[in-house]
């Protein structure tokens, strides 16, 4: 397939692309910023839409996006589910993850292995990121010495919020032992991660991971390593790139957060909740899938077949068969 027959391809699923979903059967409705959740005793059916998040705002819809990000999380929740527990139930269509519910704990877990997006943005403001302040003299994009872990608190609506360790412990958002817990697992699931993109030519950057808690035992849950929820450069031009002082090439949706400062500066990064979206060019949207696309095949080391469909309707089909619906 040419570069020209997959951009039609597609601009051809825009009028598909799924926007949300309402299957009243399923369970009791809420609606995360890209997913759509179906709580029912204790199982959770989530269903991964083409919404696209950026600066805690769901600006757009991508096509193919959430089937992408669904498979990649399944591959890596398959691949690691040795290493640490996860919720993973059963996977009955590409956009669709059944889960065991699980009593979520408010606090995500950012595992950061280079300095570069919002951490970056808070040290050339001589400002700390959850309580850690990074040596003086560093460059963007610059690897660190070491992983660094810089919790944040999951925000309802709104901005998440930074916060150290010490003030979780001190506000009792975690008690400590399972806190210790995360960390953990946290650096275990990122240094699996990492060497695995390596191996395939990518850098893991930096990644975000959410706990819960089923029957007293600390699961990994949501997604983890995905383009939403992780950065990802392509490895062999990145040494370059940092030593002639210019952006890493990017298989993450960072370039769309690029893209609106630069479109749309007196807008983001500090668009409100309230906040109308501006128009978004049909070419960043393309760009943007084919980068998922490109991602998901490094990732995964499959190709992905993209086919203008009618995503709700599958996802129908595949519930009623796997008797969900």
């Amino acid at each position: 397939m040419t570069s020209e027959e997959l951009d039609d391809i597609i601009r051809n699923q825009f009028d598909n692309t799924l926007d949300g979903t309402n299957f009243e059967s399923l369970g009791r409705l809420y609606k995360g910023k890209v997913r759509d959740n179906y709580i029912k005793n204790d199982v959770r059916i989530i269903i991964a839409t083409d919404r696209l998040s950026a600066f805690d705002r769901v600006i757009t819809t991508i096509p193919f996006k959430g089937q992408m990000l669904n498979q990649v999380s399944s591959f890596w929740f398959e691949k690691t589910k040795n290493l640490v527990k996860n919720h993973i139930i059963d996977i009955p269509d590409p956009n669709v993850a059944v889960v065991h519910q699980c009593e979520m704990i408010p606090v995500e877990m950012i595992v950061r292995a280079y300095i570069t997006g919002s951490a970056w943005r808070s040290y050339t403001k001589g400002e700390a990121t959850s309580g850690i302040i990074l040596p003086k003299g560093l460059q963007k994009n610059q690897k660190l010495d070491d992983f660094i872990l810089t919790p944040s608190t999951k925000a309802v609506s709104g901005h998440d919020i930074y916060i150290s360790r010490e003030k979780i412990l001190e506000d009792k958002l975690v008690d400590e032992d399972i806190y210790t817990q995360m960390e953990n697992a946290s650096i275990k699931l990122f240094k699996f991660a990492q060497n695995y993109c390596l191996n395939n030519g990518l850098i893991l950057v930096d990644t975000k991971y959410e706990f819960g808690i089923k029957d007293g035992e600390l699961l990994v849950t949501d997604e983890i390593h995905t383009q939403d929820s992780s950065r990802f450069w392509v490895a062999d031009s990145y040494n370059e790139r940092f030593e002639k002082g210019e952006e890493p090439e990017i298989l993450d949706k960072e370039i769309f957060r690029g893209w609106l400062m630069d479109t749309y500066p007196d807008i983001f990064p500090n668009i409100t909740p309230n906040q109308d979206i501006p128009p978004i060019a049909p070419e960043i949207k393309v760009e943007l899938a084919k980068r998922y696309m490109k991602s998901y095949q490094k990732i995964t080391g499959n190709e992905f077949k993209a086919e203008v469909s009618d995503v709700k309707k599958r996802i129908v089909e595949n519930l009623k068969k796997a008797n969900y619906l």
